[in-house]
């Protein structure tokens, strides 16, 4: 009898063992089906620390596409010759985050997420822009100056580097799958940049600076712009405050 109950007691602690090690794994790798829909596709790795902190890395990317939320955008960059419906943008980040969990699993329960985000935002920017070009006279009659509309794509990269926070809860449904729900957070850091206009051989120099001169109109505050004259091209240099907010997400993870 002796002999029988320690013989179930070892298949009972061996069986425990498989299925805590099933549903312990120290790691996951998820992504956030909320960002995925709206074309920003991520992927984060999470690897537990201690019983209460976690260390995770994640990458997102999303490919070029028009300016999302064009109306709220024209308030903050002012300048009607910009086409904001030709505004194209694209972005990668990653992001390395720490995060506390109160609850009493590892990788579970409520939790409060420091990060830091560094952020690459390639960007097209359309600007409309018209220039006065006068004619050598003919025969000593001077002709009338005459007015040429066009555009101009500017091209670049606004690089970003911020740190914020955000708290949420993450649940194990079953053996492997991993439910995180972001709630909110926020972050907030610095910006620079610089986006560029080549010019095709030939254009002449007073359509550079029309061309400066418009851009100088936008008011972008708080954002600084520099704009100047190189060459053949149009260069504007920016910098500024970069703020985020990090709204409600699912994430979906599978944990081993």
């Amino acid at each position: 009898m002796k002999k029988l109950l320690i013989v179930a007691t070892c298949l009972c602690l061996n069986s425990m063992s498989k299925g805590q090690s099933l549903i312990g794994g120290k790691n996951i790798l998820k992504t956030n089906l909320s960002a995925d829909a709206l074309q920003n596709y991520n992927l984060t790795f999470e690897r537990s620390l201690n019983h209460f902190m976690s260390l995770s890395v994640s990458y997102a990317t999303m490919p070029k596409r028009d300016l999302p939320l064009k109306s709220l955008a024209s308030h903050f960059i002012d300048n009607s010759n910009i086409n904001f419906d030709n505004f194209k943008v694209a972005n990668n980040a990653i992001t390395v985050e720490t995060r506390f969990y109160l609850g009493l699993q590892k990788m579970s329960g409520f939790y409060i997420a420091p990060y830091a985000r560094f952020g690459n935002m390639e960007v097209e920017v359309p600007v409309k822009y018209a220039y006065v070009v006068t004619a050598p006279d003919v025969k000593g009659i001077t002709p009338p100056p005459t007015t040429i509309s066009t555009s101009a794509l500017l091209n670049g990269t606004i690089r970003s580097q911020s740190v914020g926070a955000y708290f949420g809860m993450q649940y194990q449904l079953l053996t492997k799958l991993v439910l995180d729900f972001w709630v909110i957070g926020g972050h907030y850091g610095t910006s620079n940049g610089s986006l560029q206009f080549d010019a095709p051989a030939g254009t002449p120099a007073v359509a550079l600076t029309a061309l400066k001169s418009t851009i100088d109109q936008t008011k972008a505050n708080p954002f600084h712009l520099k704009t100047i004259v190189s060459g053949n091209s149009v260069i504007t240099n920016t910098d500024g405050p970069w703020a985020g907010i990090r709204g409600a997400g699912i994430t979906l993870g599978l944990r081993f």
